[in-house]
C-alpha cells in the first residue's frame, strides 16, 4: 500500500480525532467517575503508569494490524 504524506497527515488526523471522542465519552456522561479514576491515577506509581501505557500501546497496535489485516 503505497500512501503520499497528505493521505498519512490524514489516516493521523483522523485517528487523534477519534482518540479526542473516546476520551471525552466518560467524562461527559459520568463526570463524578471520572473524578475519582484521576484521583485514583495520581495515587499510582510512575513505573506502573509506564506498564499501562505500554501495555495499551502493544494492544492498540494489535488491534490495529487485525483490523487492517485480518
Amino acid at each position: 500500500m503505497d500512501i503520499g504524506w497528505t493521505e498519512f497527515g490524514r489516516y493521523l488526523g483522523g485517528a487523534f480525532a477519534l482518540y479526542l471522542v473516546l476520551e471525552g465519552i466518560v467524562p461527559f456522561v459520568n463526570p463524578v467517575a471520572a473524578q475519582r479514576l484521576m484521583a485514583k491515577l495520581s495515587k499510582i506509581e510512575a513505573s506502573q503508569l509506564r506498564w499501562g501505557g505500554l501495555i495499551s500501546m502493544v494492544a492498540g497496535l494489535a488491534l490495529l494490524w487485525v483490523a487492517r489485516n485480518g
